[in-house]
């Protein structure tokens, strides 16, 4: 006597085979959707990185200019004339840059007075530095400070100071 519960199921061997094995491991689909998702991921992410990274290299250059002011003012003080950067770089315990010639590096920017070598006799009165930046495919940024210690932006052109 058969069992009205009896279900009878007939299966190809290829059938059976992939009902009982089991995946192990990821699907090439399955792979290269990852590697496109960490793709687009990367490509929002590296500009952003950049310009963060930018606005930093900005902000420590201000503060740079703003050092090498009150730097300048102790050194009129001392000498009745203000320094040129080599001359300044030295005063203070740690410089604020590498000394190359008439200028000075910090990070990306090369601060370099205007004229390049000026006279004693045009530092007893006053003293232009210019704090550039210059990379390849990027727009030249350039920060100006003079002997009132005001800093402003000279390149790409913006209408307002940065400073006092």
């Amino acid at each position: 006597m058969v069992s009205k519960n009896v279900t009878v199921v007939n299966y190809s061997v290829k059938e059976a085979y992939m009902r009982t094995k089991k995946e192990n491991g990821f699907s090439l689909i399955e792979l290269l959707l990852v590697v496109v998702i960490i793709g687009v991921l990367a490509a929002l992410a590296v500009p952003a990185l950049r310009k963060a990274q930018r606005t930093t290299e900005n902000g420590a250059t201000i503060a740079t200019l703003r050092t090498i002011s009150s730097t300048q003012v102790s050194y009129y003080t001392q000498n009745r004339r203000f320094g040129r950067l080599p001359e300044i770089n030295t005063v203070e315990s740690t410089p604020f840059g590498t000394t190359v010639g008439d200028r000075v590096v910090k990070g990306e920017y090369v601060f370099e007075m205007a004229p390049t070598a000026p006279t004693d006799e045009n530092l007893q009165t006053e003293f232009t530095i210019l704090a550039t930046r210059n990379m390849t495919g990027e727009d030249v940024v350039a920060y100006e400070l003079n002997q009132t210690g005001r800093i402003r932006q000279v390149l790409p052109f913006v209408k307002e100071d940065l400073g006092e």
